[in-house]
């Protein structure tokens, strides 16, 4: 079961690895051990796309990357991406994102860029690997201070909501959404991960929160369908594991790390909780940062 989500997903970390490599169906179906043709029909029935858009579309938006953050010739990007000529580079950036190699070089503003593909998730490891003894690897989750700057966050809060599941499901468009703060990665608040999720409070109701937080002089474009909004600096208790496998551990880590956030009493360390001008925080990054929740406190009138 689930096994050809693994061999897309495999299929997807190949065009990754090899991004700016001529595209080879053959030499990526002989690794797996099986013909170019069902590979293909494999990968579209699982991603919706063909191998050779989702290429293309990982392609322009790596180059978009560079244009962004570096002086490189256009035609230089264009080549390694794989483009016969800056004329062909052009008119697929704007077929992409509506405007030329050059205006947005000039003038960088959000675009929509394309996503990893991800198709086989711990899910769907937990269902192919039902019989595995699970969380050998967890450890107790740490505590520990941080304290943030005021920052701006620009993102959607969804009140209705109350985690990243039903999130996504309530009509907002992750490729859409996560796309497009990718191309503002270079805005991101210094010292912090890039896009974060979190729970936000109003009027007593919990809600679900998504977006980048940004330096507090941010001024440039919001993207449509988005707000900002200014958070004041804070500090925060974090509760974090640290690197994990993402497959085999990341239900049994977020499950460890929440419930020790959720149910934690601060006074002992002298605080209380902050939430209702702030915001939590999650870090989800497994294999490189680990998984953190970020709740916001004030110390206790009576231990200032």
């Amino acid at each position: 079961m689930y096994e050809w989500n693994q061999m897309v997903q495999l299929m997807v970390d190949w065009v990754e690895s090899h991004i700016t490599e001529p595209a080879s169906l053959l030499k990526m179906s002989e690794r797996l051990g099986y013909s170019p043709y069902y590979c293909s029909r494999q990968f579209n029935q699982l991603t919706g796309m063909t191998l050779r858009d989702y290429i293309w579309t990982r392609r322009i938006s790596h180059a978009a990357l560079e244009l962004r953050d570096t002086d490189r010739r256009v035609l230089d990007i264009a080549v390694k991406y794989g483009f016969s000529s800056q004329e062909a580079f052009t008119r697929a950036f704007v077929k992409a994102f509506q405007l030329t190699p050059a205006a947005y070089r000039k003038a960088p503003r959000p675009i929509r860029l394309a996503i990893r593909q991800e198709v086989f998730s711990p899910y769907h490891y937990l269902i192919k690997e039902r019989d595995r003894m699970s969380g050998v690897h967890l450890q107790p989750a740490e505590i520990k201070a941080e304290r943030i700057p005021a920052h701006k966050f620009i993102g959607i809060w969804d009140i209705t909501v109350q985690n990243f599941g039903d999130f996504w499901a309530n009509g907002h468009n992750c490729d859409e959404i996560c796309g497009t703060l990718d191309s503002m990665s270079n805005h991101t608040l210094p010292g912090q991960l890039g896009q974060t999720a979190g729970w936000f409070y109003r009027d007593g109701q919990k809600g679900y929160l998504y977006g980048i937080p940004v330096p507090p002089d941010y001024d440039g474009p919001i993207p449509e369908g988005m707000a900002c909004r200014e958070i004041p600096e804070s500090e925060y208790l974090v509760f974090f594991h640290p690197p994990f496998d993402y497959l085999k551990d990341n239900g049994a880590v977020m499950s460890a790390v929440e419930e020790a956030a959720w149910s934690f009493d601060p006074q002992d360390m002298g605080y209380e909780w902050d939430e209702e001008t702030k915001q939590d925080y999650q870090r989800h990054y497994p294999e490189g940062y680990g998984y953190a929740v970020l709740r916001p406190v004030r110390k206790r009138s009576d231990e200032v």
